[in-house]
């Protein structure tokens, strides 16, 4: 039986040949497409992998910048306080040596001659400057016995941070006259000014004697005011208006000698680069309340209404009354009271609505 053999006419022959180069044409062209969008696809994807690595480096590097700036700030920190006499200072001041060894900080004392609270024009360049610039002491808290020194006024970049605590004035006056006869638990060997003078607080107020006058008030304003003659002026309305406007304005925080644990949480809260542990400390530690007066008698009502009689004291009350409404005020919006225990508040604010959304 023969095979039967079907020949394709040539026409059909040459359409069937010219119709696979088309397909096999039309097939490459889409092969040639799909990998020229497959390397278009490639090079979008090694982009886009290129620009998450760049991304990721400037964030890491800008968190680091930032800890860098904020470790670099902290450690720029200066920290003065211009300790009032008999208002709590030793007791405070311990506070800030005994942490500074944990906490990293320096803490120097500024001994003036014969604690002369006012500086000359040029110990006051030289003071500002060696505060300032010596790197190798910083982070620093500087305390001592002088007046509010304004470091812009002599040409100073940095400004340092202002704590400071006042007392009652009268309460003050009583302590320091006291001290200076019989001194305190601190030292008590060292010989002080008026020691072997017996006499009572009130028996110098009934005598009308000078170490109890009411000029002996007029010391809390003019360490407030500073280094400007009318400061030291005993009664200027100016110098008074003038500590208190520097209150505000320059001072981080002013206690009163009354609340003192918690002038010492709310630094705690706000400086803890220093004052970490400090509350801690203050209720647990062997030195707090250390400095205490010996042979202090409180004063009699007669004694006290005789100086409340004077316009100095009516003065430096004035400008205790307006410290302690404002430390009053800054404790109100920091700290709650709880069984009878004070409790910083947590952070009350946060961000939203921020944008350009990325």
């Amino acid at each position: 039986m023969g095979l039967l053999r079907i020949m394709m006419p040539p026409k059909l022959q040459l359409l069937a040949l010219l119709a696979f180069i088309v397909a096999m044409f039309f097939l490459e062209n889409r092969i040639q497409k799909l990998e020229e969008s497959r390397g278009k696809l490639e090079r979008a994807i090694a982009r886009h992998e290129v620009r998450e690595i760049e991304q990721r480096h400037t964030q890491d590097s800008l968190r680091e910048r930032d800890t860098a700036s904020a470790s670099d700030s902290e450690d720029d920190l200066l920290i003065i306080y211009n300790r009032v006499p008999k208002t709590a200072s030793t007791s405070f001041t311990n506070i800030a040596y005994d942490l500074c060894g944990r906490n990293h900080y320096h803490v120097l004392h500024i001994n003036t001659t014969k604690n002369n609270p006012v500086m000359s024009i040029q110990d006051q360049g030289r003071f500002v400057k060696n505060v300032t610039e010596w790197k190798e002491m910083k982070p620093a808290f500087y305390h001592g016995h002088i007046s509010f020194l304004d470091f812009t006024k002599l040409g100073a970049k940095l400004k340092p941070i202002y704590i400071n605590v006042i007392r009652d004035p009268i309460e003050r006056l009583v302590s320091y006259y006291y001290f200076l006869r019989f001194g305190d638990d601190y030292r008590p060997g060292l010989r002080r000014r008026k020691q072997g003078d017996k006499k009572t607080f009130d028996e110098c107020v009934s005598a009308g004697g000078s170490d109890c006058a009411p000029e002996k008030l007029w010391l809390q304003i003019p360490f407030f005011c500073g280094h400007y003659s009318e400061c030291w002026n005993v009664g200027s309305h100016w110098a008074l208006e003038q500590a208190k406007y520097n209150l505000v304005n320059e001072y981080l925080l002013v206690g009163v000698t009354e609340e003192l644990e918690d002038f010492v949480m709310m630094l705690e809260a706000v400086l803890p680069r220093f004052f970490r542990g400090a509350t801690e400390l203050y209720k647990t530690g062997k030195k707090s309340h250390l400095r205490k007066t010996s042979e202090k008698k409180p004063p009699t009502k007669e004694s006290i209404a005789k100086l409340q009689q004077s316009a100095i004291w009516k003065m430096e009350n004035d400008f205790y009354e307006f410290a302690l409404e404002q430390f009053q005020f800054v404790r109100a919006h920091a700290v709650r009271e709880k069984d009878g225990e004070l409790y910083l508040l947590t952070q009350n604010f946060f961000y939203e609505k921020i944008y350009p959304k990325n």
